[in-house]
């Protein structure tokens, strides 16, 4: 619902911004003029100026015109700057001628559709002009707007030769071959450049980016300036005649598609084109309605893939599980695929700004960087998602191919793979964003300095860097720990659950340690994991109890003791390999060693197990002990009764079927009484039970005792006081 309701709200200010620019349409004509000055206005050229047709080369003008008319194969540019100048003059003038044939034919022209005829007509003009655009070294231009400004230079500077060869007050020599190469003799260096009498147009063989060339471009220089010149002279009123071509800059900036516009706005009024090409800061009022809804169904489209994406970062009921599962495959490529439609949108929404709505000049320049900036961020986070979903999947497919379909399994291979599958992205992704910034226009050199900037950190960072590098291959390799083996690392103890090129993580009971390779490596490593011979089982980690046992036994009761702790351990299913023994570190205890192997992963389940094998021995050493009993019986007790008290305890004891009699022995004659020490073993199921048969026991045991007349005495101490 949120969603829905910030487009509701997104398309109502849509509808209001629209209807108050079209209610402003009558007011913008004069809005638009007043944006639109310039530096310098010329109504009329100077009175003494030559016209072309008396210029010196007018007849070498006509006859390359006419041989482009007879045919459209060749270059433009040419070995002198008189071949590249003329070829360049007449090549524009009859693009120009074409272009307006061509729409006056689309105009009466039945249908929506260019006739087959027309559209070969089309295609020569273009590629007469891509030729004419071809004689413009254009590399000041950034990349990724060169051959548009190259083109709308073009034809900004076909104006301004218009004016600058028709309204001459000399002669114009343009140098050929053989004046060229005494032009450079008389001055003493090789003729590489030569400038148009009293213009800022000159023509160079000099090209950076291809120093061998030896034909004449119009140069960088002047091609830069070219905005500015036509800004000067545009309004000027020029004599007419077959070359001229004034206002087909206006004609092609103004108006939608390429040199010629569609067919369908062809057709329409005369009203109704002028006022589709109201101009407010050189852009017409269609062109930037259309750029803006272009770019509000692009913007939409880009913020609904974004909010996929997110969505899939979200944590699930699920996320705080530690092993991958094939999910995360099936995610890494989600993302992938809701990335993709990015690339489409900002390609699209820029060749329609571009090809069809026609933007042109400095918003052309602005939205293209805008949508070249879009693709490839992008492109380069969707390299990055590429290479990451490839990882998992090639993680997946060896767990496959190997047979397993065990999870721990899937996170070492994820552990091996995805740390290069993700510098792979990030290479990747970098060469992208470098790409980007020559296409913006920062010069290489600049480039390489931002490419520096990373080697350098490299380069300082190195020996770290590649000390963790090289020990985390020969972890990979001598394996003396796996991902999920419980270790002890230095003075940290866990469970590892990542090991990668640069570092390992240790899941201490606190904390999650992050130890590098190089460290880890140098340190004492205790792993006290038992590794299965399939590598597609869990690891088993060692489970070793000391318990002090603080009560003197006799060695009946330690032998009870083991006893009953062996077989108690030896049925839990959580544990394997039981040993169990004592020891006596101290000399005022002894010690019940327990250990065995658990196969469990993480702090919680191994803390649970120990828990209750600590909480079962310390009920053991608590059942031996309530399982020899010393019972005294008084001095009044006569020989026979004293010779029955064995079987008498013998029978209480065997009442109970959970309880086995083990002996009764007459051991101490005590100042008060007889004391019969008896032993006796359980075999009862819970703790519990025990201590109800304990119970059961000495009641009975009483019963018995009272019924045979058999006392047991109370030790009472009398004291004399001399009065």
């Amino acid at each position: 619902m949120p969603f829905r309701s910030q487009h509701r709200r997104l398309s109502t200010w849509l509808a209001l911004l629209l209807g108050l620019w079209l209610s402003l349409l009558p007011l913008l004509p004069a809005w638009a003029q007043k944006g639109t000055t310039h530096s310098t206005l010329i109504s009329t050229p100077h009175p003494g100026a030559i016209p072309l047709q008396q210029q010196p080369f007018y007849g070498e003008l006509e006859a390359t015109r006419a041989a482009w008319q007879r045919h459209q194969l060749g270059q433009v540019v040419a070995d002198s700057p008189r071949g590249t100048l003329l070829n360049f003059y007449a090549v524009m003038a009859e693009v120009m001628e074409q272009t307006d044939a061509i729409s006056r034919a689309g105009a009466t022209d039945p249908g929506w559709d260019w006739s087959p005829q027309l559209k070969e007509e089309i295609e020569d003009a273009e590629t007469l002009f891509d030729l004419a655009v071809g004689a413009l070294n254009a590399s000041h231009f950034p990349g990724s707007v060169r051959q548009d400004m190259a083109e709308e230079a073009a034809l900004q500077l076909k104006q301004i030769l218009d004016y600058v060869l028709n309204t001459s007050p000399s002669p114009i020599n343009i140098p050929g071959n053989t004046a060229l190469s005494q032009l450079s003799a008389n001055k003493g260096k090789a003729g590489s450049n030569w400038r148009l009498p009293g213009t800022a147009i000159s023509l160079s063989t000099e090209r950076d980016d291809d120093p061998d060339n030896t034909d004449f471009f119009f140069s960088a220089d002047t091609v830069s300036r070219v905005g500015q010149m036509y800004s000067d002279i545009q309004r000027i009123n020029l004599p007419k005649n077959s070359f001229t071509t004034p206002g087909i800059y206006k004609q092609f900036s103004h108006t939608p598609g390429f040199l010629i516009p569609p067919k369908w706005y062809l057709k329409l009024n005369p009203s109704t084109r002028s006022l589709l090409e109201i101009s407010y800061f050189d852009q017409t009022i269609l062109q930037i309605i259309a750029t803006a809804f272009i770019a509000a169904i692009g913007a939409s489209l880009a913020y609904i893939t974004a909010l996929l994406l997110v969505r899939t970062y979200r944590l699930k009921d699920n996320s705080k599980r530690q092993l991958p599962t094939t999910e995360d495959d099936n995610i890494a490529w989600l993302r992938v695929i809701f990335i993709i439609p990015v690339l489409p949108i900002a390609h699209f929404s820029q060749i329609a700004i571009n090809d069809y709505i026609n933007v042109t000049g400095r918003p052309l320049e602005l939205i293209t960087f805008f949508y070249y900036i879009v693709y490839f961020i992008a492109a380069s986070l969707l390299s990055f998602l590429f290479f990451e979903a490839l990882g998992r999947s090639a993680a997946e497919w060896l767990m496959k191919l190997r047979g397993s379909q065990s999870q721990l399994m899937l996170q070492r291979m994820n552990n091996l793979l995805m740390p290069i599958s993700r510098s792979l992205g990030v290479l990747s992704a970098l060469a992208l964003l470098y790409q980007l910034l020559i296409l913006l226009g920062l010069p290489p050199t600049t480039v390489l300095a931002f490419s520096a900037v990373p080697g350098l950190a490299v380069g300082l960072g190195a020996s770290k860097l590649l000390g963790n590098l090289f020990a985390g291959l020969a972890i990979q390799t001598d394996r003396p720990l796996r991902v999920g083996e419980f270790c002890k690392v230095g003075e940290d103890t866990g469970f590892i659950t990542k090991i990668g090129l640069r570092s390992l993580e240790l899941q201490t009971l606190e904390s999650r340690i992050t130890i590098p390779n190089s460290i880890a490596d140098e340190t004492t490593i205790i792993n006290f994991s038992r590794r299965s011979p399939s590598s597609e089982a869990n690891p088993m980690q060692g489970l070793d109890l000391k318990l002090a046992v603080h009560e003197e036994l006799s060695p009946d009761q330690i032998s009870d003791l083991l006893h009953y702790s062996r077989a108690a351990l030896a049925v839990d299913p959580d544990l394997a390999d039981v040993i169990v023994s004592i020891d006596q570190l101290s000399t005022d205890s002894l010690t019940l060693i327990c250990f065995a192997m658990v196969s469990l992963h993480g702090w919680a389940a191994f803390l649970q197990v120990r828990e209750r094998i600590l909480q079962r021995l310390q009920q053991l050493i608590d059942q031996v002990k309530k399982s020899r009993i010393v019972i005294g019986v008084s001095y009044d007790t006569n020989q026979q009764q004293l010779h029955e008290i064995p079987n008498l305890i013998r029978g209480v004891v065997d009442q109970d079927p959970h309880f086995r009699f083990r002996s009764c022995r007459l051991m101490t004659i005590n100042e008060f009484s007889y004391d019969y020490v008896f032993d006796f073993r359980s075999s009862h199921p819970s703790y519990s039970a025990f201590k109800d048969g304990i119970s059961r026991l000495n009641t009975d045991l009483l019963a018995c005792f009272e019924a045979q007349g058999i006392e047991i005495p109370f030790p009472t101490q009398t004291e004399l006081q001399k009065l």
